[in-house]
């Protein structure tokens, strides 16, 4: 088999398809993946009336999760971003939940994405206000992402944090490259999603996983609450092109490229990918079926930035910070 993301569709997916409960929009598409740049989803045809000669171009699908249309798509998106930026120092903040709750989260996809934009953002700008840290109103830019780079099931929330705020009608500056105590900013972090978790199962708005009792529900949230959790603020970035950059590659760049693809059969992928810990490439291999799920678990065909596998949120400092 060719080691493709469309022959690998095409080889198995219906197999997989008739496994899994699938929506519409999930089965068009994995459609629009496989159709890409073939007839099926039409074509131009352009002729040169000196020499007769024809080119036929195919249509292509656009979805963001297709290896042959996210090029394009991501350096338009990363151009749209870096217009955007302040020229300023900006941090890179990585909220990460812990995996005790990736199955509360299957069940609730729509509350869990819209939660962690909201316990993020408020988060980080309720502390930024403080006096005792920068004492202003800052700018983010947030971009969810669900999986990891070994295409395993991995929610985490990147964001872009300018180092300058708005104060009255001033504008304070980020001191010696200290954006927040990470101590500071896990707690309240934690604190705030497993109270909104807690306040939701009161009031009837998620969804407990099948063969979960109350009793499962209150010892998972004990367990988590007395966790370190993963959160990560890196140095300060002179400014923030580079972090826009690695997230293009993710918001208009899809789970994977067709160059990572080694081999393909009708059981399993091997694919490589680049070590976050040690900037190593490395290689894996997983079931056929984890590997779908990375391009079909709530994904539509809609390039919308509200669609359910990733949101984006733009939220600036006016133009008088610029």
């Amino acid at each position: 088999m060719e080691a493709t993301l469309q022959s690998i569709f095409r080889s198995e997916f219906e197999s997989y398809r008739k496994m899994h409960g699938l929506s519409i929009n999930q089965i068009k598409a994995a459609q629009a993946i496989m159709d890409c740049q073939r007839d099926e989803l039409g074509y131009e045809e352009w002729l040169c009336r000196d020499d007769n000669y024809v080119l036929r171009q195919p249509h292509s699908c656009r979805h963001r999760n297709c290896p042959l249309c996210n090029g394009s798509q991501s350096r338009e998106w990363l151009e749209k971003i870096k217009s955007k930026l302040l020229p300023c120092e900006h941090y890179h903040v990585v909220f990460t939940l812990p995996h005790e709750l990736n199955a509360i989260w299957h069940y609730n996809r729509r509350w869990c994405a819209d939660k962690l934009f909201q316990a993020t953002a408020e988060t980080l700008r309720e502390l930024l206000k403080d006096e005792r840290y920068l004492g202003g109103e800052v700018g983010l830019l947030s971009s969810l992402h669900t999986w990891g780079r070994t295409q395993i099931f991995h929610p985490h929330m990147h964001v872009l944090v300018t180092g300058i705020g708005l104060h009255s009608d001033d504008v304070c500056r980020v001191e010696n490259d200290f954006l927040l105590p990470v101590g500071v900013l896990k707690a309240k972090f934690r604190g705030k999603w497993l109270s909104w978790l807690n306040e939701a199962y009161a009031n009837n708005e998620i969804t407990l996983p099948p063969g979960w009792t109350e009793l499962e529900w209150r010892r998972v949230l004990r367990q988590v609450s007395r966790k370190n959790w993963n959160i990560r603020i890196q140095g300060a970035y002179k400014h923030g092109d580079g972090v826009a950059i690695y997230l293009s590659r993710y918001v208009r760049g899809g789970t994977i490229k067709n160059q990572q693809i080694i081999s393909a059969d009708d059981q399993r992928v091997t694919f490589c990918y680049k070590d976050h810990h040690d900037c190593k490439s490395k290689t894996m291999t997983l079931p056929i079926a984890y590997f779908y799920d990375a391009r079909v678990m709530a994904c539509r065909r809609s390039r919308s930035t509200s669609s359910q596998i990733l949101w984006v949120i733009c939220q600036w400092c006016p133009r008088e910070a610029r």
